[in-house]
């Protein structure tokens, strides 16, 4: 009995020993990330071009929403939404994707333009990052400048006691950029307003009758939404407001 004992626990202890050393020999790979003496200038510098890659990555949402048409486009949907009485439908899933690729269509030749310019030449080596990066800045700018008032731009060189510039290379970017998103919003608040317009008409219209029939405990939404879906359809609405955002900018 004792015999039998031994050889199980013999058993046990050999097969503990074959797992592990079949463990170690299929381990995973060790990943180290460490900080290491720079042995030449060329090492801090790729280094520092690093750091910065990454956190132009990390701020790419950011700066979509604030130097592109991203911000117009995506209030304007939203007024939409609103406008029909529908809080869910589209989801907003749906709202920010069809805003993102307007905003890709819209913006397309901005970035045919900084592809050509600045992001070629630098893989080419041809110019240096800084130099993409100036390179790069010009068209974002020029858009900008496309649409953003002289009097926005006004204020925060007031506010910020700049000199009166002579020309659009004197005024700075951190000018112009919350300069351009108050203009886009001023801009798609004004669009929103003219899409309310016919949808408060119709409430409008539904409201009236129902008093005048009596029927003032009846939720006027239960009638206008269905009218009100009806007319934007056939109105092909969601084209008309694709086609509109995008002519805004040209």
């Amino acid at each position: 009995m004792r015999r039998m004992r031994f050889r199980a626990w013999f058993s046990a202890v050999a097969l503990a020993a074959a797992c592990s050393s079949a463990a170690a020999e299929s381990a995973l790979p060790k990943l180290s990330i460490g900080i290491e003496a720079a042995k030449n200038p060329q090492d801090v510098s790729v280094s520092l071009q690093i750091l910065l890659l990454l956190t132009i990555l990390s701020l790419a949402p950011a700066l979509l929403i604030m130097v592109t048409s991203f911000t117009r486009i995506i209030i304007v949907l939203s007024f939409t939404r609103s406008a029909l009485g529908v809080q869910q439908v589209p989801p907003n899933s749906v709202l920010i994707g069809l805003a993102l690729f307007l905003t890709f269509f819209t913006m397309a030749p901005v970035w045919t333009q900084i592809n050509h310019d600045s992001l070629q030449p630098y893989l080419h080596r041809d110019v240096n990052m800084q130099q993409a990066l100036d390179k790069a800045e010009t068209p974002v700018r020029d858009f900008m400048f496309g649409q953003v008032r002289e009097k926005d731009i006004g204020l925060f060189i007031q506010l910020g006691h700049l000199k009166r510039p002579k020309s659009e290379a004197d005024v700075p970017t951190y000018v112009l950029i919350p300069a351009f998103l108050i203009s886009e919003l001023r801009t798609a608040f004004s669009i929103g307003f003219l899409v309310f317009i016919p949808f408060l008409v119709i409430d409008v219209v539904i409201s009236v009758t129902l008093m005048s029939m009596g029927m003032m405990m009846l939720p006027p939404i239960l009638i206008s939404l269905p009218f009100k879906i009806l007319l934007f359809v056939l109105v092909d609405g969601w084209h008309l407001i694709a086609r509109s955002l995008t002519l805004s900018f040209q």
